[in-house]
């Protein structure tokens, strides 16, 4: 049965060069969370190592591991121990020459309940992430763990609207994204304030057209592990009701847990005042899963 409420922390965290010293980080994180009331913990992407992508570097690839596997083994050990789920993005080797950008879910009595591989992979200056993840093939999902039903997307899927649809669709009510996002040090004066005004905007509406909690989940700092000017992870962490109102927010710079309570009735008063999934024009979508219409 599911809970009136639930208690859902978002942890924001600076990532170094040590991935053993990230994972005890963010267990600690986990504990501190669990013991302020936590229900539902989420980590941000690849929380285990500094963001590789800003390089195409085959030495990288040695990050990844099988999941289930160590880390996903680990942190359902803490899950058991605290009595939270857990949200985990990890980088996934598949097998030689195929990796995923993937986020594990591990309920609050230390079950493996599944995972999420990311769908859209970015290929931009500092963020070149085709050349190391293969495109989800899991489709989007979601779990309906002992503390609530959730799904989870990663970051670039963050931008597109028929990926939170397909998740909600799928029967979840609160949508994790674990992220990496930040400005290039250059862009940040002349085109920072707009850059994250868009990232909050389009997961705010994400909550709105769905009915549904929205939380972001985005690392802190900056970080340059290839050289060069690198990237500010812009921090901001976020969660949402199902009116794209924000509910808890985290600093631009500061590793927190950023908490809040999911109030689950929140979910059916919205759909039913605004009944965005009733009114949907199936019968007149044909063209969607094209590229373009011609």
């Amino acid at each position: 049965m599911t809970p009136d409420k639930t208690a859902v922390a978002l942890v924001q965290m600076q990532c170094g060069a040590d991935p053993e010293a990230n994972l005890e980080k963010a267990i600690s994180f986990i504990r501190d969370a669990a013991q302020q009331g936590a229900q539902i913990v989420c980590l941000p992407e690849l929380f285990r190592s500094q963001y590789f992508c800003q390089s195409e570097d085959h030495a990288q690839f040695a990050l990844a591991e099988e999941i289930p596997g160590p880390t996903t083994a680990r942190l359902g050990e803490v899950a058991r121990e605290v009595g939270t789920v857990i949200v985990a993005s990890l980088f996934e080797k598949r097998a030689a020459g195929v990796y995923h950008n993937t986020a594990a879910i591990i309920d609050a009595n230390g079950e493996f309940l599944g995972k999420y591989r990311k769908m859209h992979i970015p290929d931009d200056p500092g963020f070149y992430e085709k050349f190391y993840f293969t495109p989800g093939d899991l489709g989007f999902k979601a779990w309906p763990t002992s503390r609530g039903n959730i799904g989870v997307c990663i970051c670039w899927d963050q931008w597109y609207p028929e990926a939170a649809r397909l998740t909600a669709l799928r029967g979840a009510q609160l949508l994790f994204y674990p992220t990496a996002i930040g400005w290039h040090p250059s862009e940040k004066e002349e085109y920072g304030a707009a850059q994250h005004s868009s990232w909050e905007t389009i997961q705010r509406s994400h909550a709105i057209a769905n009915g549904c909690y929205v939380a972001a989940v985005n690392r802190v700092g900056h970080e340059a592990p290839a050289g060069g000017p690198g990237i500010d992870f812009w921090g901001q962490s976020f969660l949402c009701d199902p009116t794209g109102d924000i509910i808890a927010k985290g600093s631009v710079d500061r590793e927190e847990i950023v908490m809040a309570d999911v109030r689950w009735g929140r979910i059916d008063e919205h759909r039913t005042h605004w009944p965005f999934l009733r009114d949907r024009r199936i019968d007149a979508y044909q063209g969607i899963e094209q590229r373009l219409i011609d």
